[in-house]
C-alpha cells in the first residue's frame, strides 16, 4: 500500500479533535482532504500546514447534513480515485435537559453526526471497496457509553454512530476494510475549555486530567494504519479511565 499514495477524508477537520487528527495523516505521508462546512479559512491554514511540513493536503467545503451537496462533493474527490481513509469526526453539542430539549435541538446533533454519516460514508463505499483495502474511523463519545446529563441528543448521536460502525464492520470485513469508533472523553479544547474547570474535571476523570487532541489523533492515526489489519468493529474509549 505505499506505492500509491493513499488519500484520507477528515470531516470537521477544521476543529481541534480534526486538525490534530490532519496533521497526524498527513505526517504519515496521507494525502488529507480537510473538511469544514463553515470555517473554511481554518480548514486551509491546517492544509497549509501539513503541506509546509512536507505533506500533502488541501481544504474542502460541504455541508454534511445537505445529502446532494455532499454527494456532489464526494463525486469530485473520487474523480482523483477512491478515498480509503475516512475520519468521521464532524459533530455538534446543543446541550439541554431533556424536559427541556426544542426539536430544534435535538435535530440538529442527530443530523450532523448520524445522517452525516450516511452522506458521506455511503459514495465512498463502493470504490474503497473495489480498492480491497480501507479506514473507517467515527469519532463517537464518552457519554454515548455511560451517558451524561443534558446530552440525551449527543449520546443518542454517538450510540448510533456506535451501532452503525459494528454492523458495517461485518459488511465490508471480508474486503480488507476495517470500521472503528473512537470515544473520547474530555478532551482540553476550546469547547471543552469553557465547560470543565481543573475541580471538575479530577472529580470526573480517573486520570484527574484532561486529554489532549494529539493523543485521539494517535489512536485515530493507528487505527487508520496498515498496522491495525486485524482490529475492526470495536468502540475504544479514550477517556483516562471514564468508562
Amino acid at each position: 500500500m505505499n506505492v500509491i499514495q493513499i488519500r484520507a477524508l477528515v470531516t470537521g477537520g477544521s476543529g481541534g479533535i480534526g486538525a490534530a487528527i490532519c496533521r497526524r495523516l498527513g505526517a504519515a505521508g496521507r494525502f488529507v482532504y480537510v473538511h469544514a462546512h463553515r470555517n473554511m479559512s481554518a480548514a486551509e491554514t491546517i492544509a497549509g500546514d501539513i503541506n509546509a511540513a512536507g505533506g500533502q493536503a488541501a481544504a474542502v467545503q460541504f455541508d454534511l447534513t445537505d445529502a446532494a451537496a455532499t454527494r456532489a462533493a464526494v463525486e469530485r474527490l473520487l474523480e482523483a480515485g477512491p478515498v480509503q481513509v475516512l475520519v468521521n469526526n464532524a459533530g455538534v453539542h446543543d446541550d439541554a435537559v431533556f424536559p427541556g430539549m426544542s426539536p430544534a435541538q435535538w435535530h440538529r446533533v442527530i443530523d450532523l453526526s448520524v445522517n452525516g454519516f450516511y452522506n458521506v460514508t455511503q459514495p465512498l463505499m463502493l470504490p474503497m471497496i473495489r480498492t480491497r483495502w480501507g479506514r473507517i474511523v467515527s469519532i463517537s463519545s464518552v457519554s454515548a457509553l455511560i451517558g451524561n446529563r443534558g446530552q440525551v441528543n449527543y449520546a443518542a448521536a454517538k450510540g448510533a454512530l456506535n451501532a452503525a460502525t459494528k454492523a458495517l464492520s461485518l459488511e465490508v470485513a471480508s474486503r480488507g476494510i476495517t470500521v472503528n469508533a473512537v470515544a473520547p472523553g474530555i478532551v482540553s479544547t476550546s469547547m471543552a475549555d469553557g465547560a470543565f474547570n481543573a475541580a471538575a474535571i479530577a472529580a470526573i476523570v480517573p486520570m484527574k486530567r484532561a486529554g489532549s487532541a494529539e493523543e485521539v489523533a494517535s489512536l485515530v492515526a493507528y487505527l487508520a494504519s496498515e498496522e491495525a489489519g486485524y482490529i475492526t468493529g470495536q468502540v475504544i474509549s479514550i477517556d483516562g479511565g471514564m468508562a
